[in-house]
């Protein structure tokens, strides 16, 4: 069953670029699906469409729909603020409140009105759990969030995201600066976390792609070449320019 489904969907920038040129995708819920293909290919932009971050960006035309639980987020009357709620992001780069780590977990719930101090207590408890991050900070949980190292940050942020409970969860490159084992936590975190969530992930690599992808879909040049399940696409590929891909003929 499909979460997300992406229909005849444009976007061109203002600047001329044309960034997404007719892409129809089916986002399956509860499941890890990978955007992956060389830079410049439309990946990112796809990503912020998902929860309307495109409209922060010089964007002339966006045409066509897009449908998350049979409801068009493109539509101008959609409530975006919701949206971002139930359609969680983490980029590359993690960027943590100027807080304490349980602070970076409960701002946004306090912002939508949670008050109750159990409540937070165990949305913290939960999405650091979630994130594999809280046996390593449960005993500093009022340390600033600056503290934490470049791995840990990252997988503060992902428990930021998780702390407001959202349906769907966009991740940019988030190992892109990581060591091996920091790769490897947030990795084992969204094989356990896709139970819960849809998961829509742009790798940093193929590699990693070819490790965490229940589906895949390769963009080139702002066009989907190719979809299928992770265990298809990267041993049989169908598309010669994605069997190129995968083999490192270009990139």
């Amino acid at each position: 069953m499909n979460k997300i489904t992406i229909d005849h969907l444009f976007l061109t920038y203002s600047d001329g670029k044309e960034s997404l040129r007719d892409i129809n995708l089916g986002i399956a819920e509860h499941a890890i699906t990978v955007l992956f293909g060389p830079a410049g290919g439309g990946k990112s932009t796809l990503l912020r469409v998902l929860n309307r971050l495109n409209d922060l960006a010089d964007v002339t035309l966006v045409a066509g729909k897009v449908l998350l639980d049979g409801e068009n987020i493109l539509d101008p009357k959609t409530d975006v603020i919701r949206l971002r709620r139930k359609v969680g992001m983490v980029f590359a780069r993690p960027v943590t409140l100027p807080l304490s780590i349980r602070g970076n977990l409960t701002y946004g719930l306090e912002l939508a009105g949670v008050r109750d101090k159990s409540r937070l207590d165990e949305a913290v408890e939960r999405s650091l759990t979630q994130a594999a991050l809280w046996e390593e900070v449960k005993e500093r949980l009022d340390d600033p969030a600056v503290a934490l190292s470049g791995g840990q940050q990252q997988r503060l942020c992902l428990a930021r995201s998780l702390a407001l409970e959202p349906e769907v969860i966009l991740l940019d490159e988030p190992t892109s600066g990581l060591d091996p084992i920091s790769t490897g936590k947030v990795e084992a975190s969204l094989q356990e976390l896709k139970q819960h969530y849809t998961i829509v992930l742009v790798p940093h690599s193929v590699q990693q792609a070819a490790r965490t992808a229940d589906y895949a879909a390769f963009f080139l040049q702002g066009e989907l070449i190719e979809y299928a399940p992770g265990k298809d696409i990267f041993i049989h590929p169908k598309n010669k320019r994605t069997e190129d891909y995968v083999e490192g003929r270009f990139g």
